[in-house]
This record gives C-alpha cells, structure tokens and sequence, in this order.
C-alpha cells in the first residue's frame, strides 16, 4: 500500500506572508492545496508586475496578505490592499497589478 504524501503545512500554524518570497522583477507563486475542488495558491508580485486580462471558468476570491493591488474585473478596477478581499466571478475577464508589491491567496472553487 503506497502512503499518501501529507501536505508539509498540514497541522502546522504558519504565518501565510512568510509562505512565500518576494523576487524582484517576478511574480512568485506556491501551491498551498491543490483538490479536485479547487486550488488555494500564495503569490507575491513585484511592484510593476501583474498578470494580463484573461478569463477562468471558476470563481476566484483573491485576499490580498501584504502591499497593494490593483484587480480589474470586466474593466472595472478595483484598488485593494492588505487584508480586504474581492471575488473574480467565473467567466469573467479580469487582470492584477502591482501598484507596490504585494501578496494574496488566491482561491479558486470550482
């Protein structure tokens, strides 16, 4: 019988800022929890980095850990900073950018 591999963080208090690092010039991301339900993912961009415009067949609740950023949904931007929150409908284009550097967990539920 194969043991199944047990998250690293699982049962473990971390601090979710000091999941990842910052790295100038780039947009970092770590997998916190991949399911068949969705996936939870740490990133941390640089200030001036984002992601462009795109779309994702499932809702996205971003929350913003550390910095500023700003989110843009069907080309409505939105300014968001440490600690608020803001979901991403599903289907919906929308894009992120660093006005400063930033960190968010980014859920996606599907």
């Amino acid at each position: 019988m194969v043991k199944k591999q047990e998250n690293e963080l699982a049962k473990k208090v971390s601090k979710v800022a000091d999941l990842v690092d910052y790295q100038e010039g780039s947009v970092v991301s770590r997998e916190i929890i991949r399911k068949g339900t969705g996936t939870v993912t740490l990133f941390a961009f640089d200030k001036g980095q984002g992601l462009s415009e795109h779309t994702a067949p499932y809702d996205a609740l971003v929350q913003v850990v550390d910095g500023e950023a700003e989110v843009t949904i069907s080309k409505k931007k939105y300014r968001l900073s440490s600690g608020e929150i803001i979901l991403m409908p599903a289907n919906e284009p929308h894009a992120l950018f660093a006005r400063e550097r930033f960190k968010m967990l980014l859920t996606m539920i599907r």
